[in-house]
């Protein structure tokens, strides 16, 4: 997971000299909109599949592939209905000329990327019965390779057309690798169309708070792009979608991580009933994670101007300073172990609440502070608009009894060591005249 994301990292920095910065905030778009859709439809299948009791009865997976198909074909003619709304959109004049929704790219791009749907459509239920039966392993191999195979394509045809269909390709061939690689190199029954009643049954009951928690939490994950689309240049929303692009890195890669370990341990505990197995798991993974996070926000609050300084040509200089401001976004970030908890508890209304809250706060936030001193201040509403969630989060651990103050306040100075080596990276930079 962590290689995946270094994969990820180490090509945008090489293709980021290939490419035009315009071209980037294209991408940011299209991809925006196809996870804005798939998270508008998504009622937690793999998340079923690792909690359910039934989640290694072949019926039961056989419904839920066939419902993934479905689903798969209904996003990508979705966003074709949003492509030809670009298209007509810019027909008609509807943005202005410097809004990033006003590239003439941007309509042939989304239909493209969106094809991606069809491809997960059949990803087959065996990579997560991996993941229920703690096989990561083979989870993380099997996504080094579809991220490496992506990464070439987008290294090649960027090379050779300097285009943003190297970043289209990268996508759509990375997909299909994975998918590929679930059927033919995991273990496990076979998937085949099926239509199973109380396996849909369960799927509805399970995934309707998950449904409202992804279509909320779509609009908080989202929301910044999709208001920085019309405020932004292609071009500017470029260099903030790297900045985005390196602090989204470290956050999916940790959550993958905890995601992977946690939720499958934290299920096991709580099928059996074990609630002190299940506080002592809690207490172990979120140790981790909180010290890890703390760093982090300290780290990068500090070293960021230098980061994108080093990594990145002039072009995309003013990223340094966004970086800086997105990774408080780290403070409230560690409370990821929370929702696994949550999860593996079946108490998906609560993500949903949670997500509910972040959409308000980002939504409110962000056209206010874009009205009052424009995407410099609104920068930080998007650092910090998770805030009012810790309310949410001190009430469902408490009645858990997953929640103990002295572990929540003892880990908070090490956001003070991550300042403290950001300092002392800065000054070996400017003995060695880095800066």
């Amino acid at each position: 997971m962590v290689t995946s994301q270094v994969i990820r990292l180490g090509g945008n920095l090489i293709i980021a000299r290939l490419l035009m910065p315009e071209m980037f905030g294209i991408m940011v778009i299209a991809t925006t909109v196809s996870m804005v859709i798939h998270l508008l439809s998504d009622v937690g299948l793999r998340q079923n599949i690792i909690q359910s009791p039934r989640g290694n009865d072949p019926a039961f997976l056989n419904t839920l592939w066939s419902v993934q198909i479905i689903r798969g074909f209904i996003l990508f003619a979705s966003t074709l209905l949003i492509a030809g709304f670009a298209w007509f959109a810019q027909v008609i004049d509807l943005w202005s000329a410097n809004s990033t929704y006003a590239a003439p790219e941007l309509p042939l791009v989304l239909a493209a990327t969106g094809f991606s749907a069809i491809i997960y459509g059949f990803q087959s239920t065996k990579v997560d019965l991996a993941v229920r039966d703690f096989q990561q392993k083979k989870v993380v191999l099997a996504e080094f390779a579809s991220q490496l195979c992506g990464l070439l394509v987008m290294l090649v045809v960027g090379y050779f057309t300097r285009s943003i269909w190297s970043l289209v390709g990268a996508g759509l061939v990375s997909a299909l690798v994975m998918t590929l690689l679930g059927h033919v190199w995991f273990s496990g029954p076979p998937n085949r169309l099926h239509w199973d009643r109380p396996a849909l049954k369960e799927l509805v009951v399970f995934g309707r708070w998950m449904l409202l928690s992804s279509a909320v939490g779509v609009l908080a994950m989202n929301g910044d792009r999709i208001w920085f689309g019309g405020s932004m240049s292609a071009g500017e929303l470029g260099v903030y979608s790297i900045a985005v692009l390196i602090l989204g890195a470290l956050q999916l890669g940790m959550q993958r991580l905890v995601g992977a370990v946690t939720l499958p341990a934290f299920s096991e505990a709580a099928r059996t009933h074990d609630t002190a197995r299940l506080q002592t798991l809690y207490y172990r993974f979120k140790l981790v994670f909180d010290l890890a996070s703390l760093f982090l926000c300290g780290l990068f609050w500090t070293i960021s101007p230098l980061l994108i300084r080093l990594l990145y040509d002039d072009r995309y200089a003013e990223a340094g300073g966004m970086l800086a401001v997105l990774s408080l976004s780290f403070f409230t970030w560690r409370f990821t172990v929370a929702h696994q908890a949550w999860l593996a508890l079946g108490l998906t209304k609560y993500q949903a609440m949670d997500n509910i809250i972040r959409a308000a706060s980002l939504w409110v936030l962000l056209p206010l502070l874009l009205a009052v001193g424009g995407v410099n201040y609104a920068m930080w509403g998007v650092a910090l608009h998770a805030l009012p969630t810790l309310v949410l989060v001190v009430y469902v651990n408490r009645k858990v009894g997953l929640f103990d103050l002295k572990r929540e306040l003892v880990v908070l100075p090490m956001m003070l060591v991550g300042v403290a080596c950001g300092e002392l990276v800065l000054g070996l930079a400017n003995w060695l005249r880095i800066i």
